[in-house]
């Protein structure tokens, strides 16, 4: 399933929000090449989106759930690599 939370992250005069798998990556990957977002923006274990994405991530498909469930949803499913374990 394909989840995405509110665009709140604040970067370069935008706010982003997180979207997400909690089955695999390959799903992940599929759902940002339908909504346009460049492969770049794929950060270990998500795609930050900005808010201009946010409505055609929801339309497309993607569940609403809050920031916090991201990493909790992601971690379940044994697909969080969080930024101290990243490989140098």
């Amino acid at each position: 399933m394909i989840l995405v939370d509110e665009p709140r992250w604040p970067g370069r005069g935008r706010l982003w929000s997180h979207l997400v798998s909690d089955v695999s990556y390959a799903e992940l990957h599929a759902f940002a090449e339908m909504l346009g977002v460049p492969r770049r923006g794929f950060d270990r274990d998500h795609y930050d989106i900005p808010e201009t994405r946010f409505p055609m991530a929801v339309w497309l498909g993607a569940d609403l759930v809050a920031s916090r469930d991201i990493a909790a949803r992601l971690r379940a499913a044994g697909l969080r690599r969080p930024k101290h374990l990243q490989a140098s």
